[in-house]
C-alpha cells in the first residue's frame, strides 16, 4: 500500500503541474496529503514540513542566492559574454558542447552540484544567445558532468560516506570513478543533448535578457575566467589543504574556511562586485541593483526547491525508506545489481541522491563483508543507483526546470532521462570493470 500511495502522490504532483498550479503550492499540498495517507499524525506532518524547509534552506539558500548574484554580476558586466566568446573561439561552435562538458566536469569535481549548477547557468545562457544554439543542447552536457561527478567521485558526500561504510580505498574509488565518468558524461551529455536540439525554449528569465556590449566594453578574458572559477579554486585548495597541511596550522584554517562553498561564493561576489563593478566605473547603486536583481530573480525558484525538500522529508519521515529496505532484504541477486536496485528504489521514493546512497549503505554493507566483491565497485554501484530517475520529489529536478524555463514534460524528457542514462551506464560500467580487475 505504501508504494501505491507514493505513486499516486507523484501522479497528483504531475497532474497539478499540468493544470498550471504553481509548483511551490502544489508540492506543499502533495506533501501534506502524502503524509496523511501514509499514516502520519498531523503534528508529525507539521514537524516534517518544518524540518524539510530547514534542512533544504540550510544546505541551499546561501549557495543558490550567492550563485545567482555572481551569475548576474558576470552577465550584467559582460564577463559571461566574454567567457562565452572565448570558449566559442577556442573550441568553435561545432565543438561547443565539449567545452561545456569539460567546464562542467572541472567545476563538478570540487564543487557540490547545486553550487556548480548556479555558477554555470549564466554561462550556458550567454553561449546560447551568442551562438543561437538550442538551450538544452548546451545545458545537458554541463548538467551531465556535474551530476556524474556528484554521484561517482569523492570528495562529494555520497561517495565519501560510502567509501567509509564499505571500507573501500579512496584512491581506487576515485580512479574507477573517473573511468566510469568518461562514458557516462559523453553519452548522457553531448550525444543525448543532440537528441534535444529541436526542443524550443524561450531565453527568458534571470539570465535571459538581451545583452548590449561593444567589444571595447567587455572585460578581459583572464580575469573573467579567473573570477568565475574562483569558488572552484578556493574549494579545491581547501580539499588539498585538508589532506596535506598540519592540523591546527594557520594556513590550513584559512584555506579550509575560505573553501567552504558559502564562504567561497561570498568572497567571489565581493571581488566580482569590485572588479566588474566599482573598478570598471559603475556606481554603487548599479552594483547593488545587480545584487537585488539576482536575489529577486531567484526567489520563486528557491521556494519551489524548498517545497521539493518538504516532499522528500515527508516521504522519509513517513517510513517509506524503511518500507523499501524491509522487502529488499529478501531479494536474491548479484550483489552489484542488488545494491543498484535498492538504491534506485530509495532514490525514486525519497528524492535525494545523497540520502538514498547513505540509506542504502546500511543494507548493502553486509554484502561487502560477506562476499568477495570489490568495495570500490560497490561504492560506484550504489552511486549509480542514487541518480536513477530523478523526478518531482528531487530538488535538482526543480532547479533544472525553473532555471531553464522548461515545462514538466520537457524536464522529464531531458533531465530525468539524462539522470537515468547516467545510472544505467554506471551500472554497466561496474560490471565491465568487475570482469577486468
Amino acid at each position: 500500500m505504501t508504494f501505491i500511495i507514493i505513486i499516486l502522490a507523484i501522479a497528483l504532483q504531475v497532474f497539478l503541474s499540468v493544470k498550471k498550479v504553481n509548483a511551490f503550492l502544489s508540492l506543499l499540498i502533495v506533501s501534506i496529503l502524502s503524509g496523511l495517507f501514509l499514516g502520519m499524525q498531523p503534528a508529525a506532518i507539521i514537524k516534517s514540513v518544518e524540518t524539510g524547509v530547514g534542512s533544504t534552506l540550510a544546505g541551499l539558500a546561501l549557495i543558490i542566492c550567492l550563485g545567482a548574484v555572481l551569475g548576474k554580476i558576470l552577465e550584467s558586466s559582460g564577463a559571461a559574454k566574454k567567457i562565452s566568446l572565448t570558449l566559442i573561439k577556442a573550441f568553435g561552435i561545432k565543438n561547443i558542447q565539449w567545452s561545456l562538458l569539460l567546464t562542467g566536469f572541472l567545476v563538478g569535481i570540487p564543487l557540490f552540484y547545486n553550487a556548480g549548477f548556479v555558477i554555470l547557468v549564466p554561462l550556458v545562457f550567454s553561449i546560447a544567445k551568442e551562438t543561437r544554439l538550442p538551450l538544452l543542447y548546451l545545458a545537458i552536457p554541463m548538467a551531465a558532468s556535474l551530476s556524474t561527478a556528484h554521484c561517482f567521485l569523492p570528495p562529494h558526500p555520497g561517495p565519501v560516506i560510502l567509501v567509509n561504510a564499505f571500507k573501500a580505498d579512496m584512491g581506487k574509488t576515485l580512479i574507477y570513478g573517473f573511468v566510469l565518468a568518461i562514458p557516462a558524461i559523453v553519452l548522457a551529455g553531448p550525444y543525448f543533448g543532440r537528441l534535444l536540439k529541436n526542443v524550443k525554449i524561450n531565453l527568458v528569465g534571470l539570465f535571459g535578457e538581451k545583452e548590449d556590449f561593444t567589444p571595447e566594453e567587455l572585460p578581459a578574458a583572464f580575469p573573467s575566467f579567473l573570477i568565475a572559477m574562483l569558488p572552484v579554486l578556493l574549494i579545491t585548495l581547501s580539499v588539498i589543504a585538508n589532506r596535506a597541511l598540519t592540523d591546527g596550522s594557520l594556513l590550513k584554517n584559512i584555506l579550509v574556511f575560505a573553501g567552504d562553498a558559502n564562504v567561497a561564493l561570498l568572497i567571489t561576489v565581493i571581488i566580482a562586485s569590485w572588479f566588474f563593478g566599482l573598478r570598471a566605473g559603475h556606481k554603487m547603486e548599479n552594483v547593488m541593483k545587480w545584487l537585488s536583481d539576482g536575489i529577486s530573480g531567484i526567489a520563486i525558484i528557491l521556494l519551489i526547491i524548498t517545497a521539493g525538500g518538504v516532499f522528500k522529508q515527508v516521504l522519509s519521515d513517513s517510513g517509506a525508506a524503511d518500507y523499501i529496505l524491509s522487502f529488499s532484504k529478501d531479494w536474491q541477486m548479484q550483489p552489484f545489481l542488488f545494491a543498484w536496485l535498492v538504491t534506485a528504489c530509495l532514490r525514486v521514493t525519497i528524492g535525494s541522491a545523497t540520502v538514498a546512497a547513505i540509506t542504502a549503505s546500511g543494507i548493502v554493507a553486509p554484502l561487502v563483508a560477506t562476499t568477495n566483491v570489490s568495495p570500490e565497485l560497490m561504492v560506484l554501484a550504489v552511486g549509480s543507483g542514487s541518480v536513477f530517475m530523478s523526478h518531482v520529489n528531487d530538488t535538482a529536478f526543480w532547479m533544472f526546470k525553473e532555471f531553464f524555463n522548461l515545462s514538466l514534460k520537457q524536464t522529464f524528457f531531458s533531465w530525468t532521462l539524462m539522470e537515468t542514462s547516467i545510472s544505467f551506464i554506471g551500472l554497466i560500467g561496474v560490471f565491465i570493470l568487475n570482469s577486468i580487475i
